[in-house]
């Protein structure tokens, strides 16, 4: 009689009992993992990003990250700054940067007097005019983004065409001037080309990539901004 109820109560226990121990219940969520294998992947050090000539302000930076378990998250910054599409953007890890950044900071405000301050931001605001091109009647002269066309001739009309990205000026003056071409280099201007054409001639400045402009009229005949 005993012996039956041992094996009866054996049997009832194991029907109650888990299928398989080594699994999780129903209702049981699994534990993330690590692995010990070591994957090769080099060290980051510093890679870089170029924008295209339409990029002109920053606005967020994302970056996209691989956690131990293998799952993968995002990490952003939102930012409000203007950039040179021609300047390359890097992303860079390494001791040295951080040692030279927490240096900076340490560094009281006070150490660069008002009179240093004043005296770089006026040579910053301070353009320097180089003359790249020249005709009879016009002479052209730049400096980073501007451009300044020296004349007494009337500008009758200006626009923008692309392919490639050039602005158009028609100046009024009879002529018997011949085609003139020069190019420019390190330059936002590329080319300036100029055609004469019945009561005005032309002249197409060539750009290195995609911009509005403004137009300013000068005593001296105008000036020319690239934004």
């Amino acid at each position: 009689m005993v012996k039956v109820f041992l094996i009866t109560s054996f049997l009832i226990f194991t029907l109650l009992g888990r299928e398989n121990p080594f699994f999780p219940s129903k209702g049981e969520q699994d534990l993330p993992y690590t692995s010990n294998e070591k994957e090769n992947i080099p060290e980051l050090s510093r890679v870089s990003l170029s924008l295209p000539s339409t990029a002109r302000n920053i606005k967020k930076i994302t970056i996209e990250y691989e956690n131990l378990d293998a799952s993968v998250d995002t990490k952003s910054i939102e930012l409000k700054n203007r950039i040179d599409w021609h300047l390359p953007i890097f992303i860079s890890q390494s001791y040295s940067e951080i040692k030279t950044v927490t240096q900076t900071e340490a560094k009281k405000p006070n150490q660069t007097s008002k009179k240093i301050k004043a005296k770089i931001k006026k040579q910053q605001e301070k353009k320097i005019f180089k003359k790249v091109a020249e005709i009879e009647y016009a002479k052209f002269l730049v400096s980073k983004n501007n451009l300044k066309i020296i004349s007494s001739d009337t500008l009758m009309r200006n626009f923008l065409l692309g392919q490639p990205h050039r602005i158009v000026m028609d100046f009024k003056r009879e002529s018997s001037m011949k085609t003139y071409s020069k190019d420019i280099e390190n330059s936002m201007y590329t080319k300036i080309r100029i055609g004469n054409h019945k009561g005005y001639y032309r002249v197409v400045i060539e750009l290195d990539g995609y911009y509005r402009y403004r137009l300013k009229k000068m005593n001296y005949g105008c000036l020319i901004s690239l934004q």
